[in-house]
């Protein structure tokens, strides 16, 4: 009964022990939370260069390659590949174990023996082990199954470091012809918010002065109702433009990594309606995107990962051949010898893997068959939008000359109204609408030419062109960066399809 009690007292330890060791859910603190992102960014941003002065298109650009979240996500993932394959480089290396193990017991772990000729033990026992006993050994071992496994690895995580830098340069793509955009957007913003200001709280009085002649009879109500719709329609328009040209300013500074709250100005260049030229025919655009496009290159890895995968089933399944060299050492001070150089070879081969493979390879073919099918997918979607991009820019350079010729247009109705008013031949309120007529004429010409402009990246992003040379490493300060991307992208054109 006794050592039943003892089982049942240990076993109830036990339960209690694991009970004891439960854990329990640990829900963020919000606050907490909160503050310790905001002291996170807080600490990114104050890393950054300062802005001094008013941002161009070009250090726009440097600013978002440099400090942009998302690029500096890619950066490390790309560093995390590297190191995983530093990492992946160690397997390859033989096995070099150190062992040391203390026992004792209470008592000597002594024995008879019974002969086997007679049947008779022996009267007394003995002992060959101290109750205290310390041994030590130290192996190298190999296993060449291991090391041809390790190494097909290896070049598998090779492939995904190129992977890595592929992903990065898609981001980066995407990333300046976003800054494109809003960037003229933006300046479109600059140039016109404080004149939209104006002439809305013209239309404004102009609409209130229309309703009081129509309710005076001064005018016909069919004319002045007119001349209120075209007023208040226009003004819906200019409030929608409105707000595009000012999330473009915020959008602009999450690209570049700015608060929210960041107050900025931006270079105003002269309006111009110029275009640049294509990049190349489309046979060169082509045949560029089928080289440097990075979708297609990792499309490309992804399929040699595959094979090399088919070589990695190959070697799991050859016989396993392990040797070992070992230095030992033992303290029992009844062995005759204490210390000894150990040596062992084994070869092992698991069979059933012979049955296996050809299931295995099989499967492992018909991933491969699926990425090619899908390379050849990606591939024609590549030509696509390589043949779409061309069209898109040529269709918004000649939206980009009608938008600059309705602006010219609205220019000379806007001196010749001015003119007839000062000569009191032209109502305040025909004024007023084509002011505002002016001011939405001058927008619409500036989010053409923001629409050029990302066509414009939209070309060089189809055909896979980077946007940083190899020479410039990301880590120079903000004006070098952009003084390098600045001439990259002027003498693009000639450059990108030599």
């Amino acid at each position: 009964m006794l050592p039943f009690t003892r089982r049942s007292v240990c076993a109830g330890a036990l339960g209690l022990g694991l009970g004891g060791c439960r854990v329990m859910p640990q829900p963020l603190d919000p606050q907490s939370h909160g503050e310790a992102l905001k002291k996170a960014l807080d600490e990114v941003i104050a890393g950054e260069e300062p802005v001094r002065g008013p941002i161009g298109l070009y250090e726009a650009m440097a600013r978002s390659i440099k400090y942009n979240l998302d690029h500096r996500i890619e950066i490390l993932d790309e560093i995390l590949r590297a190191r995983e394959l530093d990492l992946k480089g160690y397997d390859q290396l033989p096995q070099l174990v150190a062992t040391t193990t203390a026992a004792m017991r209470s008592n000597d772990a002594g024995g008879r023996s019974r002969s086997l000729l007679t049947g008779l033990e022996s009267a007394d026992g003995s002992t060959s082990t101290e109750k205290r006993t310390l041994a030590s050994d130290l192996t190298l071992s190999w296993d060449v199954l291991d090391f041809g496994l390790s190494y097909v690895r290896a070049r598998q995580g090779a492939d995904e470091t190129l992977i890595s830098l592929e992903r990065r340069r898609k981001v980066i793509n995407r990333i300046i012809e976003d800054v494109r955009t809003a960037y003229w957007r933006a300046v479109s913003a600059d140039r016109t918010l404080s004149r939209l200001g104006n002439v809305n709280a013209l239309a404004i009085q102009a609409v209130r002065e229309s309703q009081s002649l129509e309710e005076r009879r001064v005018v016909a109500p069919l004319q002045a109702l007119g001349f209120q719709r075209d007023l208040l329609q226009i003004q819906a328009d200019v409030a929608k433009l409105q707000r595009e040209l000012v999330l473009a300013k915020r959008q602009l500074a999450a690209l570049m990594n700015l608060l929210p709250e960041k107050d900025y100005t931006l270079v105003l260049p002269d309006r111009t309606e110029s275009v640049p030229e294509l990049p190349g025919s489309t046979t060169e655009m082509i045949r560029t995107a089928l080289q440097l496009r990075p979708e297609l290159r990792e499309g490309a890895y992804r399929i040699r990962i595959s094979e090399h995968e088919l070589d990695a089933i190959l070697v799991q399944n050859l016989p396993s051949v392990r040797g070992a060299l070992g230095l030992n050492a033992d303290g029992n001070r009844y062995l005759e010898n204490g210390s000894w150089i150990s040596t062992s070879a084994r070869a092992s081969w698991n069979l059933l893997n012979v049955f296996r493979y050809p299931a295995v390879k099989r499967t492992v073919q018909a991933q491969g068959d699926v990425l090619r099918q899908r390379q050849l997918a990606l591939t024609m979607a590549v030509l696509t939008q390589v043949g779409v991009a061309r069209v898109r820019f040529t269709q918004v350079g000649r939206e980009l000359a009608l938008a600059r010729r309705q602006q010219l247009v609205q220019e000379r109705i806007l001196a010749m109204t001015r003119a007839g008013a000062e000569a009191r031949t032209i109502s305040r309120q025909q004024l007023v609408r084509e002011e505002m007529a002016a001011v939405l004429a001058e927008i619409r010409f500036d989010l053409a030419y923001a629409d050029m402009q990302n066509a414009y990246a939209n070309l060089y992003a189809s055909i896979g062109a980077d946007t940083i040379t190899p020479e410039i490493t990301g880590r120079e300060d903000v004006g070098t960066l952009a003084a390098a991307l600045e001439k990259l992208w002027r003498s693009r054109a000639s450059d990108v399809l030599d």
